[in-house]
């Protein structure tokens, strides 16, 4: 593939081909119809993990034999569906030529038998009774029917079907008409076709695709994605923000149109500035109108396109080109709206050209179109039903750049608005969406009224008149810090301005501003509440959160991720990660030096066999035909070999397919042919291949070899861990991928965002001293008493300068391993405090606190696990566990365990009863002053 498969993606692969060779093999042995029911939640990539899995089929790997002349009919309901998934495969499958991938046509097909080595693709709605292809004539020997009942008659032992399963968004009629066809291959149809004996299902939801194969006969084996392994993966974005106005809001159309140019345009800004910061290619993302079907035959839509335009381009500042706003109508033609010449457009092909930055749409969005760059939608439709609303969002939920943004959490969202819902009608959508699609939809659907917001974005940059003296911390020279893009302009209040003349003389609505009014109205009754006295005081005086985040970021602090399960084994993980520390420049010798030392292995082990006087046994054995036997075959398993196969000499395609097969065992990263490149026999060529195939048979060589692996994998990670962390999210984030896929528990360099997106507490207090806080230079967080007091405690230090409350679970979180009956889990300390330190040469040091309950059982190992942390992280201050004493003399005060202390930290790691960690606090426990 040409594109990097996530974890669960990787997972989802090697079990459908588990999967897929048994049932091939159980078809063989009882001719009884085999279905693999794969199962993943919407915007998981399901196109992309089955094309993972053709390849294999087609080429082989370690496990698997390669099968070049199997056959793959891929079916679907759509058309569009067809074309994105055949294009799909044109363009991310690297070992899948276009020759090899065929749309049936309904004119020009006509062949007894579908052709080996090939994909072919067809929908249901080529299969009806009045299609050409259903018939016999002058041009057509063969209906479809019996080309694929032959195929089955006569290549049952290579011939896969794949069912694309994706009725959301038809008629009842259609999808009846639709699963009646797919039946047909399930079940058979009789005089017609046989059924197909190897079925893979893709499907959104279980219920469904189990509608669809209804009661059948066939051997069903399930491969299931969950929802929380996409959720880790960054694939898709966190959030999906449905929004609808108040009730008293005068012309919902452009209130809410207003309100969502006014996200998108945000969201460009955003993006612009990261890109430009991180080095990426500009993401754009496209804005999304739905208008309303046109009642009149002479009317395209009754939504006044024209005032549409007109409202985006004002509110936006954008003055649109032509090819920047497109339609997907089904009047092809092209259209002048507001003077501006609006190109048709394919939805498959919106998100490949970036020039597109407005589509208007009618009903035809639902399916056969990925736009990841499509953040924000509004919908002028009254009546749009749940699954209509998953569907889109399903298209919409992509992330740009395939990964969770750490710089600015705002990108992680996508925003729906709705000017037709209410709170009421926005909580039924959501409950279905949850009840139906919702829980397959793996992010956080939300409902909002205008202008109140589910989130607050805090960051180091307040930015109030009175908070924007300071300089900015900038990512590289001659470029702008993420946040200086965001100033108010005199500029900005003049495009202001024009708009709401514009709309005022256009009448478009009579309040052009209400959106903005509720939310100034908001903005002063929440000025009303008690900020502290201190806080614009201890932002000018104590905080240069700038300089904060610099000097943390900069510290090679450790944070961890925890798994469940390893994802590749050493050795690829090692090749992984020599690649990529030789192309960024870090270490531009580690691919060279791994192949290298592998090469000396296999060498120093053919020597060895030499001496002992075997040698010629096995090189003999590996030119004759028994040693294939060693091999596996299409369902998984060891062919054995026996006396009465007799040994037959081997031709040079034999010799060249176990080499490819001891590559594969090897990795498949050229290790043969660095092999070859260093000790290649002239007076006999085949040599080098032998060596390699022998090498690779060996259990003990093998065993050896992934130790070797293991072991240098762990040492050039804690070698150049360090030199990653000015590298740019980009390389970061490959970085940390590599590493956690290499570890169920995976270390990592501690980075903070400067800006993040929470959930606003409406109670607790506020606090000014906060790392991140919002515009104002403050943030409400709610505490709990304990968390209160030692948050007082540690104010009153002389050298405190600001705190961070650190929460689970979120991609920038420190995270703490430590061991629960026997398992890892993660730990996420509540807070950390930041203090200034002279002798540091950052100038400040972080701290770590966790308040907690001694009688909880992971006491003990969050002690050991936050022991091990203090020791691997000696640049850290205190690392303590806190407990609050009920001695009244004590006066309940909060007594603290420091794991950064050695004589502390070798008795708490040595402990082996929570009785014994209870003695250490009470002899080695301190209090603060």
């Amino acid at each position: 593939m040409k594109v990097e498969l996530f974890p669960f993606q990787k997972k989802a692969v090697d079990e459908l081909r588990y999967n897929v060779a048994n049932s091939l093999g159980a078809y063989q042995q009882t001719l009884i119809p085999q279905v693999v029911s794969f199962t993943a939640p919407t915007g998981s990539g399901k196109t992309i993990i089955t094309l993972a899995l053709i390849e294999r089929i087609f080429n082989g790997e370690a496990r698997y034999n390669d099968q070049p002349d199997a056959i793959f009919l891929w079916i679907s309901d759509s058309p569009e569906l067809n074309l994105q998934s055949k294009e799909k495969i044109d363009r991310q499958a690297d070992k899948i030529t276009l020759e090899q991938t065929v749309e049936i046509s309904d004119d020009s097909f006509d062949e007894e038998m579908l052709e080996d080595g090939h994909v072919y693709f067809l929908n249901t709605q080529k299969l009806g009774k009045s299609s050409n292809l259903t018939k016999h004539s002058d041009t057509r020997n063969y209906t479809i029917w019996e080309t694929l009942n032959n195929t089955i008659k006569n290549k049952s032992d290579r011939l896969y079907l794949i069912i694309d399963e994706a009725h959301r968004g038809m008629q009842v009629k259609d999808i009846f008409k639709a699963t009646s066809i797919m039946q047909k291959f399930i079940k058979g149809s009789k005089n017609e076709i046989e059924p197909f004996p190897v079925i893979i299902g893709m499907s959104a939801t279980i219920d469904r695709f189990n509608k669809l194969i209804g009661k059948t006969t066939a051997t069903i084996r399930k491969v299931i994605v969950t929802t929380d392994e996409v959720r880790a993966s960054g694939l898709l974005k966190d959030r999906i923000i449905v929004t609808y106005p108040e009730k008293k809001t005068i012309n919902r159309d452009m209130a809410v149109l207003q309100a969502a140019v006014d996200a998108w345009k945000d969201k460009w800004d955003h993006w612009q500035q990261y890109c430009k910061e991180q080095h990426y290619a500009y993401v754009n993302p496209m804005l999304v109108v739905q208008v309303k079907n046109g009642t009149d035959h002479n009317n395209i839509s009754d939504t006044n396109l024209d005032d549409c335009l007109q409202l985006i381009e004002n509110r936006s500042g954008f003055q649109f080109k032509e090819g920047e706003v497109v339609h997907t109508f089904g009047q092809t033609a092209d259209l002048k709206i507001n003077g501006l010449k609006v190109q048709y457009i394919e939805p498959s092909r919106i998100n490949d050209d970036k020039k597109i930055k407005v589509v208007f749409f009618k009903e035809n969005l639902s399916t056969g179109w990925d736009a990841p760059r499509a953040e924000t939608m509004v919908s002028f439709r009254r009546g749009v039903d749940a699954t209509y609303i998953a569907q889109l969002l399903g298209r919409m939920i992509r992330t740009p750049l395939r990964m969770h943004i750490n710089v600015d959490d705002t990108l992680n969202d996508v925003k729906l608005f709705l000017p037709y819902f209410d709170q009421i009608t926005v909580q039924d959508v959501l409950k279905e969406l949850h009840n139906s699609e919702g829980g397959n939809i793996p992010a956080d659907v939300y409902g909002e009224e205008i202008g109140e917001s589910n989130f607050t974005t805090l960051s180091i940059h307040p930015t109030s008149k009175k908070y924007t003296k300071r300089s900015r911390v900038k990512e590289a020279d001659n470029q702008l810090s993420f946040f200086e893009a965001y100033k108010t302009t005199e500029n900005n209040k003049e495009t202001t301005k024009k708009t709401n003349d514009s709309l005022s003389k256009k009448n478009i609505f009579i309040q052009s501003n209400v959106v903005n009014e509720t939310r100034d109205k908001r903005n002063k009754d929440s000025s009303a509440v008690n900020i502290p006295q201190n806080t614009e005081d201890n932002f000018d005086k104590e905080i240069n959160r700038e300089e904060v985040i610099k000097a943390i970021n900069s510290m090679g602090l450790l944070t961890y991720n925890v798994r469940s399960t390893k994802i590749n084994n050493y050795l690829t993980s090692l090749f992984k990660l020599v690649h990529l520390l030789t192309q960024s420049g870090i270490y531009p010798g580690a691919v060279d030096s791994v192949l290298n030392n592998v090469v000396e292995k296999i060498h120093n082990y053919i020597i060895s066999i030499k001496s002992d006087g075997t040698y010629e046994y096995l090189a003999d054995k590996a030119r004759k035909f028994e040693l294939s036997t060693q091999s596996f075959d299409v369902f998984g398993k060891k062919i054995q070999g026996g006396h009465d196969i007799g040994l037959y000499a081997t031709t040079q395609a034999d010799i060249d397919r176990q080499f490819n097969l001891a590559e594969k065992k090897l990795g498949d990263q050229g290790i043969g042919i660095a092999y070859g490149n260093k000790y290649y026999d002239e007076n006999d060529p085949d040599s080098f291949k032998i060596h390699v195939i022998l090498y690779a048979l060996d259990e003990e060589c093998r065993k050896n070899l992934f130790t070797y692996a293991e072991n240098e994998f762990h040492k050039l990670d804690d070698q150049y861990r360090r030199y990653t962390l000015d590298k740019g999210e980009k390389f970061i984030k490959q970085y940390d991928r590599i590493v956690s896929d290499g570890d169920v528990v995976s270390k990592h360099s501690f980075r903070l965002p400067e800006a993040i997106s929470i959930s606003p507490d409406k109670s607790g207090k506020l606090y000014s001293d906060h790392l991140y806080v919002n515009d104002d230079g403050y943030v409400r967080v709610d505490l709990n008493s304990w968390e209160e007091k030692v948050i007082k405690e540690e104010e009153r230090r002389p050298d405190f300068v600001c705190w961070l409350r650190n929460p689970p679970r979120k991609t920038w979180s420190l995270t703490i391993p430590y061991k629960l009956h026997g398992d890892e889990k993660p730990a996420y300390p509540d807070f950390l405090i930041i203090r200034r330190d002279e002798k540091s040469k950052f100038g400040y040091v972080v701290d770590i606190l966790e308040p907690h309950n001694p009688s909880l059982d992971d006491n003990l190992g969050k002690a050991q696990g936050f022991a091990k942390y203090a020791q691997n992280n000696i640049q850290i201050g205190k690392v303590e566990l806190i407990r609050q004493t009920k001695d009244k003399v004590k006066n309940n005060r909060f007594i603290r365990l420091n794991m950064a202390k050695s004589i502390i930290r070798d008795k708490v790691l040595h402990a082996v009863t929570l009785e014994e960690l209870n003695h250490i606090f009470d002899e080695y426990g301190v209090f603060e002053d």
